[in-house]
């Protein structure tokens, strides 16, 4: 079975969790490829969309959160409609504590958390598979970041799925690229080049202290809707930006050279292939400052 490698922060423990049987089925068996085509289709994703928000998905609220050991004291005690209701929840202000130094580099999210350089040739790898950002962004902007860092935020079902702006200052629009909806669990990148199918979508955010930052959310299998709150917009610090609906999604960060410090443990985990569990405004790095 593939295993994941994740690292928690305060205890240093490490877990490594294997993938589940259908997703090993989906893709390493010839009928689960086949089944795989399909459950991709758009409007395949759609149904499971009006599914998953209808009244009737309620019934599996309780037994999703049994399952994966969720946390509900972060969370209001409240009656949800649907179970993307619930999966779309909104945290308790004071369980998420945004660090608002502005010299300090913060998580958009609760995430496992790899970080790389981005080499000459505009291409990183991630679990044994090379990315374009071409590919990634279907910009020329890409170039400027060469030599910078990008921040790969990969959120399981059992995150958190609301982001938020990593500093103040002011957005350009969103641009929405349309893809076909694959898994973003590690397993999937050593079959397709998940990052140019999936469907994904991107922004500069022009930051009052970290330059110019492209923010790319990613949408995954089952996800309807990656739902972005603002077009051209000015944002604070911490200030909600989006949110998942149901699925594993992840979120990118593209910063150009010389612009952030990321912090020791996630460099050396993401050397090591180890993702490192953060959370929604923690500190992960800091504002190199000239």
């Amino acid at each position: 079975m593939a295993e994941i490698k994740i690292k928690n922060r305060t205890s240093r423990e490490i877990i490594t969790n294997k993938e589940d049987k259908l997703t090993l089925f989906l893709y390493n068996n010839v009928l689960g490829r086949f089944l795989l085509k399909i459950l991709t289709l758009k409007f395949i994703s759609y149904l499971g969309g009006l599914f998953l928000s209808s009244r009737i998905s309620m019934i599996l609220i309780n037994g999703f959160i049994k399952k994966n050991n969720i946390n509900m004291s972060d969370y209001p005690n409240v009656r949800y409609t649907s179970f993307n209701d619930f999966f779309t929840r909104k945290i308790i202000i004071d369980a998420r504590k945004i660090n608002l130094d502005k010299n300090i580099l913060i998580s958009p999210s609760d995430a496992k958390l790899s970080v790389y350089k981005i080499n000459n040739d505009s291409k990183f790898l991630i679990k044994n598979s090379y990315y374009d950002l071409k590919e990634l962004i279907n910009n020329k902007k890409a170039k400027e970041y060469i030599n910078g860092y990008i921040c790969i935020f990969r959120l399981d079902v059992t995150d958190y799925h609301r982001y938020c702006y990593i500093d103040s200052g002011t957005k350009e629009k969103n641009n929405y690229i349309k893809g076909v909806f694959h898994t973003v669990r590690p397993i999937a990148t050593s079959k397709y080049n998940i990052y140019k199918q999936n469907t994904r979508s991107w922004t500069v955010l022009k930051t009052d202290n970290f330059d110019d930052v492209i923010q790319v959310e990613v949408g995954a299998m089952m996800v309807g809707k990656i739902i972005n709150h603002h077009e051209t917009y000015q944002f604070k610090k911490g200030e909600e930006k989006g949110y998942f609906k149901f699925g594993g999604s992840t979120i990118c960060l593209l910063f150009k050279n010389n612009i952030v410090k990321i912090d020791n443990d996630i460099v050396y985990n993401s050397k090591n292939n180890i993702e490192t569990i953060v959370k929604y405004g923690e500190k992960i790095g800091n504002r190199l400052i000239k």
